[in-house]
């Protein structure tokens, strides 16, 4: 057989093979899910249901590792860094991804971050500790407008969900209060018990979790939750307002492609499970379905909207 011969039969082989072969079984062996916030919030405890789903679907483990720091920040910062198999993925929010590195500090850019799949999002919320003064949304605007700058108001992350829908409370509301930063929505929870601070913004599952502890005063939802059928949403009292944190996964940037399509996979198949819509649903967690063919757009369209609501909230020129 002629050399030519032999070399286009290789070429050809080699252009059928899979782009990957460690694509072919994915996922053969465990895999490791950092949470880069605190234990006890809405980013883990999804992250452990996922990982209770993934041993059953698929017979390996998910090892979920919580690694807080500068409002999800220090995961994100070492992302790049860490093993590009698949097998090391990491939470991953919006508008926390957009809008850090406009702060100058964070040791990431957005375009550093290579987000896989969104998985769900969460309406914002304003809650107090059930033995607050507050009994309604009315009662802490109208304090808030008698005494200034009086209310503090805690959230998980600066430059972050809660810290954009404090500032958006502030200027739709007409009212000056103080944002407290905590490193994650777990952190927070001890000092709205204590009464360290007059609420939180928050997230609607967060109302749902503390039930009983905690109340919920107005939610950014299309609609009331059964949960919280006396509750009104933001646009009921006035704010037009219905937003809140999108979740999901992200991978190193020089994960293969079809690596990134692997996990992608994965992730839908454990957000497609009924039994697990169903739960996350009646948590306060409205499902959404975006694969990583679907990140770009959804990036470029949702940080249209962070930018100008960071520009509205005078924290970026």
């Amino acid at each position: 057989m002629k050399l030519r011969s032999i070399l286009g039969i290789i070429a050809f082989g080699l252009a059928t093979l899979p782009l990957s072969a460690s694509a072919q079984n994915y996922p053969d062996k465990p895999i490791q899910y950092i949470i880069p916030f605190a234990a006890g919030g809405e980013s883990d405890y999804v992250a452990r249901l996922q990982a209770e789903l993934f041993k059953t679907k698929y017979n390996q483990s998910m090892v979920v590792l919580n690694k807080p720091g500068a409002g999800g920040g220090l995961v994100w910062a070492q992302l790049n860094s860490m093993p590009a198999d698949g097998y090391t993925i990491a939470g991953v929010n919006l508008p926390h991804i957009v809008l850090q590195p406009l702060e100058g500090t964070a040791q990431f850019k957005t375009e550093d971050i290579t987000p896989v799949y969104f998985y769900h999002f969460t309406a914002d919320a304003i809650v107090v500790p059930a033995n607050s003064r507050f009994k309604t949304y009315q009662d802490m605007v109208k304090e808030a407008k008698e005494k200034p700058n009086s209310l503090n108001i805690a959230g998980s992350g600066s430059m972050s969900a809660n810290h954009m829908a404090h500032e958006r409370f502030n200027k739709q509301a007409g009212i000056k209060t103080t944002y407290v930063p905590f490193k994650g929505t777990g952190d927070l929870i001890s000092s709205m018990l204590g009464n360290h601070v007059d609420a939180a913004m928050s997230y609607l599952p967060f109302a749902i979790q503390q039930k009983g502890k905690m109340r919920l005063l107005a939610v950014a939802s299309e609609k009331r939750h059964p949960e919280f059928p006396d509750v009104p949403t933001f646009r009921e009292v006035g704010l037009n307002w219905v937003d809140g944190a999108y979740r999901g996964v992200a991978v190193p940037k020089s994960t293969p492609k079809d690596i990134q399509k692997k996990v992608s996979d994965v992730m839908a198949t454990l957000n497609g499970d009924p039994e697990m819509r169903k739960k996350l649903s009646a948590g306060g967690y409205d499902l959404v379905d975006i694969s990583v063919d679907q990140i770009p757009e959804f990036i470029a369209r949702r940080s249209k909207d962070y930018m100008q609501d960071a520009k509205d909230a005078g924290l970026v020129k």
